[in-house]
């Protein structure tokens, strides 16, 4: 009767994600810590995902701008635009699209790598040898995704802020004065400690997913690209329920700035 539960095969492989993930940590605190691997990694990853994150974030900030700035025209609080601007693209708009950025590039490099690796049986080569593939090739490489994406948090915040500023004073006519000036209104520090934690988790199940896909990859060649495909798809599945946890979370227990 088990066997046949319809939702075991999902049970099972979430159980080995979440067994991957406890491993992955794990081997951060061991040594000795492959540096060499962990710094070629985040170089890597920064390459594949610094200038489409940039290049995303400009019309993503345009877009909460413009849309901000009318809605405040309809209600007569235009010189609220800023503040509503920069507090959506600080605490949404630059973690998200640094996760898409990340899972989508990044993600994607990491799971082929070890994909190939598993199907020319280099994985097991190294477990005949002694060595843990997850210290020596998943730990630097999920390592290496937490720390650029929190990085590219930053890239992403001060792109999409500037963007929204652009579009809204120069394009819309606002008032420079009074966008940035609101700034203070309803935003606060602890909104960037919250958008560099999503960054952090985003980074960091991107980084568990494409490593345990590329680990367990179907048959084949053709079997990588699946993998490839399937650990996108989940990490984005994963960064959205992981936002609206995180959100809720940090809406209560952290009051508003004036409230």
């Amino acid at each position: 009767m088990t066997s046949g539960f319809p939702g075991r095969g999902a049970l099972v492989q979430t159980g080995r994600l979440f067994a991957l993930g406890l491993d992955v940590t794990r081997s951060l605190f061991q040594r000795p810590f492959q540096a060499r691997e962990f710094i070629g990694q985040a170089w890597f990853i920064t390459k594949v995902s610094a200038l489409p994150t940039a290049l995303f974030t400009i019309p993503f900030g345009a877009t909460i701008a413009l849309l901000l700035a009318e809605l405040a025209r309809q209600f007569g609080a235009q010189s609220q635009t800023g503040a509503g601007s920069v507090l959506a693209i600080v605490q949404q708009a630059a973690p998200i699209v640094t996760a898409l950025l990340i899972a989508g590039a990044g993600g994607a490099a990491v799971c082929a790598d070890l994909g190939a690796r598993t199907i020319r049986e280099e994985i097991d080569a190294l477990e005949v040898l002694g060595i843990s593939p997850i210290q020596r090739l998943v730990a630097p490489r999920v390592l290496a995704m937490i720390l650029v994406a929190v990085v590219l948090n930053g890239l992403a915040t001060v792109v999409g802020i500037a963007g929204g500023y652009y579009f809204n004073v120069v394009v819309q006519g606002g008032t420079p004065g009074a966008y940035i000036a609101s700034f203070n209104t309803i935003a606060q520090v602890s909104d960037i400690w919250i958008s560099e934690l999503k960054a952090a988790l985003f980074g960091l199940s991107a980084g568990i997913v494409a490593a345990y896909r590329g680990l367990n990859p179907p048959p084949g060649p053709k079997g990588v690209g699946e993998a490839v495909n399937q650990s996108v798809v989940i990490s984005f599945v994963l960064v959205f329920l992981i936002d609206l946890v995180v959100t809720a979370i940090y809406l209560q227990i952290v009051p508003p700035k004036g409230g």
